[in-house]
């Protein structure tokens, strides 16, 4: 009996020695093609080698895409640049349509942040469809996140920084960087939005239909009992992921909240799944190679920093509109993803116009405006869809679709709109709140995540916005602003500009992003 189970052990045991030597071939052979591919930069970019400037690179695939992620990506690195002017910024982008050149400017255009050439590389991703929604239309989550592993991998494969910050919400790449750099590569975050957390967990145990719980599943017993298992199984890896970074910056009081929340979470039967399964082997290697190549791995989790950073916004520009004569405009901001939810506003906005029928004419309509970008086909597909429900609800000469907008014209719509509307459930931020505010236009925003824990908060004991929860509250709350008196209108108009200015400038997000990393190359 001790020589038959002797036998696989000892297979098993060799079995893991040869794949550490594999590894450490592997990984010195990258070490050396990085040192290579970081000479070549540093020549292309006119910095004299000797020098020897730290990489800081950001793991960000739709660099350009011009959302809100994006503005954080883009003010980081200005920020860096100006702060370590003797660093250089690295970002790893799937954008293979576009030049640095291209790029840059459309910063410029749409965030009005400059960027410095001369410190600035990016490493084109060929792979990026690998993380797209559409490469996967089942086990999205799962797919999308093994796909965002071998992206990680074809982006250190171009060349290993010395600091690694994912700022898309890519956590299983903090796997891939620790393996494939053995430790000498500083890793952080920072999480807009958990990959999946306690409460898309508790959706779908109270099989409650929604835009990650479709209502096939919600309405099945069986299948919503199979996508709780699939959803435990992701979260206790989810939080494994989360061990890996040093620092990590969470963007709102909501989502450092389900962060905590995440990594303090304890899942005894999926704990006992990895100790009484093959994937028991894994965890013995991994866990054993990780103290092997990282011997601190133990005193960084101890250190590891975990605080909140809004995101930054621009709110001096917007702060100097009027807030005088504003036009009967309702307005959204927000890219033309399926989780902004614009199926929503249109019928919020339809319910608005069956309410007050004299919105619909006379010499002032009510009119809604959609300004968002669409990052691919599908955005555009999403947006042809939306026009389809304005023809189906009977609205579609009352609202009006601008997709890609330049930073103008975004500003020239701020300075003239009455409502900011903004139907995301369980948004994790919310900078188009922010932007509403600081310009003077009343939010109406979901009764959840950070529109109502952070963003949309009373100043002084007076409401600086309103909050709801379907199309008719939604349209309740519209109404209410745009039938207040102008004294009274006037005076949350200034609350709402105050609180946004104060708490969520640009200045802000400066400190708390320098803090958060401070020492860490």
């Amino acid at each position: 009996m001790t020589v038959t189970w002797a036998i696989p052990f000892l297979y098993f045991l060799l079995s893991g020695f040869l794949c550490i030597f594999i590894h450490n071939v592997y990984t010195n052979k990258l070490a050396r093609r990085s040192a290579q591919a970081r000479q070549a930069i540093l020549k292309e970019l006119g910095i004299p080698s000797t020098s020897n400037p730290k990489f800081i690179a950001f793991f960000h695939p739709y660099c350009n895409a011009g959302g809100g992620g994006e503005r954080v990506l883009w003010t980081a690195v200005a920020a860096t640049q100006r702060a370590h002017p003797n660093c250089v910024s690295l970002v790893y982008t799937g954008d293979t349509d576009a030049t640095k050149q291209q790029i840059i400017a459309q910063v410029r255009a749409r965030f009005s942040i400059s960027l410095d050439p001369g410190s600035l590389h990016f490493a084109f991703l060929k792979k990026r469809h690998l993380v797209e929604d559409a490469t996967w239309p089942r086990f999205t989550l799962l797919g999308q996140s093994l796909g965002s592993m071998i992206l990680a991998w074809e982006a250190l494969s171009q060349v290993i920084p010395d600091l690694y910050i994912d700022s898309m919400g890519y956590a299983f790449t903090f796997h891939v960087v620790a393996w494939l750099t053995k430790g000498s590569t500083q890793i952080g975050a920072y999480v807009h939005y958990p990959t999946i957390s306690t409460d898309m967990l508790a959706r779908v145990k109270a099989r409650k239909a929604g835009h990650t719980n479709r209502g096939d599943v919600a309405g099945s017993v069986v299948l919503s009992r199979g996508k709780m298992w699939y959803y435990r199984l992701l979260m206790y890896h989810y939080s494994l992921a989360l061990y890996r970074p040093s620092f990590i910056m969470a963007n709102s009081s909501w989502t450092k909240n389900h962060v905590d929340a995440i990594l303090s979470h304890s899942d005894p039967v999926m704990s006992a799944l990895h100790s009484f399964t093959p994937l028991f082997f894994l965890r013995v290697f991994a866990s054993a190679y990780s103290r092997l190549t990282e011997p601190n791995i133990d005193d960084q989790r101890s250190k590891k920093r975990r605080v909140r950073v809004y995101p930054p916004c621009d709110t001096h520009e917007m702060a100097k509109f009027s807030l005088n004569a504003r036009e009967r405009v309702i307005l959204s901001i927000a890219q033309f993803r399926p989780e902004k939810d614009h199926p929503a506003q249109l019928r919020a906005f339809a319910q608005l116009l069956a309410d007050q029928p004299t919105y619909a004419s006379g010499s002032s309509p009510v009119k809604l405006i959609l300004l968002g970008g669409a990052r691919n086909a599908e955005d555009h597909a999403r947006v042809q869809s939306l026009q389809d429900l304005a023809k189906e609800l009977k609205i579609t000469h009352h609202i009006e679709f601008i997709i890609n907008a330049s930073y103008p014209d975004m500003l020239s719509w701020l300075a003239k709109a009455s409502i900011g509307l903004s139907t995301m459930v369980d948004e994790h931020f919310g900078i188009n709140v922010v932007e509403f505010m600081a310009a003077g236009v009343i939010p109406v925003t979901h009764a959840s995540g950070g529109p109502l824990h952070d963003i949309v908060v009373p100043l002084d004991g007076e409401a600086t916005g309103f909050h709801a929860h379907d199309s008719q509250s939604f349209a309740d709350a519209m109404h209410r602003v745009l039938s207040m008196g102008k004294s009274e209108e006037q005076a949350m108009r200034e609350r709402a500009r105050r609180w946004a200015v104060d708490a969520f400038a640009e200045e802000r997000f400066i400190e708390g992003w320098e803090a958060a990393w401070k020492g860490y190359i």
